[in-house]
């Protein structure tokens, strides 16, 4: 059983002894520090922060303690219950709130829960922010509220609505095309909200949906990361129900993985190139994703004259490189879609929207599309390392090594080939380093991750 406390907020199991697993006692705490974060923010002012949860067994439990805390700290609550993390994110900046807080673990386990926060802006916290609290929380640093200024819940059932409202109206999609397209899609849910939110957002955009695990109970039938191997229910359906497409989402609905008509993955990665692709034939511009994510977005990008930039991996930090580069999309390879003309956040939504806009205007099938992208393949691997070993040490080491090659150090060590690269940084939370390698063949890929991860474990024991 876990607890892993990061600047991003607090995630852990369900259960267990205090400051070991996420228990009542943490989630209350917790919630507190970010509540002392937020009034320190706008000290005598009235705050109010919008919460919303993933369909987690244990999210009714962990909501109403967050809830409950932060009215006992005099903050109103704008309570949307089961919600999409880019719903919560949105409504943050609808209902022109102080802050928000996301209860899900993302494409962990069900035993998993977490407290995912935002600023004003429906943005993840920084680093120095994720600090502050955890800070506070360390020191216990909070004032509640007397009997006559304790916080009032507000409950709000419309966000979803109003969040594919948005996306309807956003200026790029081709609801037109859409609908005289006459798509049929199978949608895998996983049983959180992502059953609630798509089938609703294609039936207005009038797609045919087949249902897959779309009952938002928590019990998720599979490993809920949107990964070719947790998914031949889905591809299975695909096939039967002669569809089109298949739509596969994590339970907080951030991560978007597409399958083609024969029930063959389209590939997480190349989720965020096809949604460029149709961005940047509409509105030419920059792009960004991680330094972990498909090269093909490099080439997409420069194809229709743009600058492709790479940021440190991490949402927050994708989302600042957007702004500094005023980048038209961006996103991260695991499936995440950053739109800034909805908001900065993943939007599993909106991109589906997009993806259905470029099927329906260029009338091809989704292998097809497929097959009109650069190949390349990923191989992921890791290292671990003895406790002892200084990490910024060997990784600062590996750069020096490869310095001819001009390496990339804004997270861990990059290095770019002609035709591809491998990218080595350290985990945050255990002693290991991850490598991950692309390249034009998944053999050529394994093995630049096998050579790279072999003079890792070289170099570390020189240290």
């Amino acid at each position: 059983m876990t607890l892993i406390k990061s600047i991003s907020g607090i995630r852990g199991t369900i259960g267990g002894k205090p400051e070991e697993n996420l228990t009542p006692i943490d989630a209350v705490k917790y919630a507190a520090a970010y509540g002392s974060f937020v009034q320190a923010k706008k000290p005598n002012n009235k705050l109010t922060i919008v919460i919303g949860r993933d369909a987690r067994i244990s999210g009714n439990m962990i909501q109403a303690l967050v809830m409950q805390t932060l009215v006992g700290m005099g903050i109103d609550i704008i309570d949307l219950d089961l919600s999409t993390t880019p719903t919560v994110e949105m409504s943050v900046v609808k209902e022109n709130a102080d802050g928000g807080i996301i209860l899900t673990a993302s494409h962990n386990p069900k035993q998993w829960n977490a407290l995912k926060l935002l600023n004003d802006k429906g943005e993840f916290l920084n680093a120095k922010e994720g600090g502050e609290i955890l800070a506070l929380a360390e020191a216990n640093s909070f004032d509640f509220a007397d009997v006559d200024n304790l916080g009032k819940i507000k409950h709000k059932a419309s966000a979803i609505k109003e969040h594919i409202e948005a996306i309807l109206a956003h200026p790029l999609i081709n609801l037109e095309a859409i609908k005289s397209a006459h798509f049929k899609a199978v949608v895998d849910g996983v049983n959180s909200v992502g059953g609630i939110a798509i089938p609703e957002l294609l039936e207005a955009l009038g797609v045919v949906t087949h249902k897959l695990y779309c009952d938002p109970n928590g019990h998720f039938p599979h490993n809920p990361e949107p990964l070719k191997e947790h998914l031949g229910d889905l591809s299975q359906a695909v096939v039967d129900f002669k569809a089109d497409l298949g739509i596969v989402v994590d339970p907080d609905v951030d991560r978007l993985a597409f399958m083609d008509e024969k029930g063959e993955m389209f590939g997480e990665e190349y989720t965020l190139v096809a949604c460029a692709d149709f961005v940047l034939s509409k509105t030419p511009g920059n792009t960004v994703s991680n330094l972990s994510s498909t090269r093909a977005l490099q080439d997409i990008t420069e194809a229709y004259g743009g600058t492709y930039f790479a940021s440190a991996v991490g949402e927050v930090n994708v989302v600042d490189k957007m702004k500094e580069q005023n980048a038209v999309i961006g996103g991260e390879g695991n499936g995440g879609i950053i739109d800034p003309n909805l908001h900065y956040g993943r939007d599993a939504l909106v991109g589906v929207a997009i993806f259905l806009s470029l099927l329906a205007e260029r009338k091809i099938s989704v292998s097809q599309l497929k097959k009109s992208y650069p190949a390349y393949f990923m191989s992921k691997g890791k290292i671990e390392l003895n406790i002892s070993v200084d990490v910024d040490q060997l990784l600062n080491q590996a750069a020096i090594q490869y310095s001819k090659d001009k390496p990339l150090t804004i997270d861990g060590v990059k290095i770019n080939f002609a035709k591809g690269w491998v990218h080595m940084r350290k985990s945050n939370t255990e002693p290991i380093v991850r490598v991950y390698s692309e390249a034009e063949s998944q053999k050529e890929a394994d093995l630049i991750t096998k050579r790279f991860s072999e003079e890792l474990l070289a170099l570390s024991t020189r240290l």
